[in-house]
């Protein structure tokens, strides 16, 4: 049996609801959406979340408490959180918040190959890109706003604050990319290009 050295978002959100109670699969899907933790967890694969209890299990951070059966429903299996659970959920917590880790999300790789495009298709593509974030952002602040009117601590929405920053950050820098794309501010030459590729170093 070995301890993971590293977990992920999902593992780490599985041992977390599991410290509030056990929970067959299904039971834990359902509270990380009525949580809003799909926001920051990727959860829209059941079967990555069973490969995730398989491996909880495996190493020991995670057991089965038992089984459920009902006429109405398949077999049911409830796991619960063991003790080395709970003292590597918070190894895993105090490292995420602690070490920014190096990621690669799509959105920079595209960027990196934008010369594959002509001037009007990357700036309709990024344009297309900041009606999506403002959407996403305009919920984002509804999100906020309607917890905070229910008297929620801040505590429990620091993740949607901390998105809401990351999007309107990345919106005000879209912006002023198209505009720069739209008004001839940012140009380049395609032999200037080739030339810098082809010369020495």
């Amino acid at each position: 049996m070995t301890t993971p050295r590293t977990g992920s978002p999902l593992a780490l959100t599985v041992l977390a609801l599991l410290q509030y109670k056990p929970l067959h699969p299904y039971g834990i899907q359902r509270l990380i959406k009525q949580w809003g933790k799909d926001k920051v967890v990727n959860v829209g694969q059941r079967t990555s979340l069973y490969r995730t209890i398989d491996r909880l299990v495996t190493a020991g951070l995670i057991g089965v408490r038992e089984t459920e059966r009902d006429q109405a429903y398949p077999e049911r299996t409830v796991y619960e959180i063991t003790d080395a659970g709970r003292a590597v959920a918070r190894e895993w917590l105090l490292d995420m918040l602690a070490m920014p880790k190096q990621e690669f999300p799509e959105f920079p790789a595209a960027l990196s190959h934008l010369l594959m495009l002509a001037p009007q298709e990357i700036s309709d593509a990024l344009d297309r890109r900041v009606r999506t974030l403002s959407e996403a952002l305009a919920g984002l602040e509804a999100e906020i706003s309607a917890e905070t009117g229910h008297g929620l601590p801040r505590i429990t929405m620091l993740e949607a604050e901390y998105l809401r920053v990351v999007t309107a950050a990345e919106l005000q820098w879209l912006r002023s990319v198209v505009d720069e794309l739209r008004n001839g501010e940012l140009t380049w030459s395609a032999a200037d290009l080739m030339a810098f590729a082809e010369s020495p170093e």
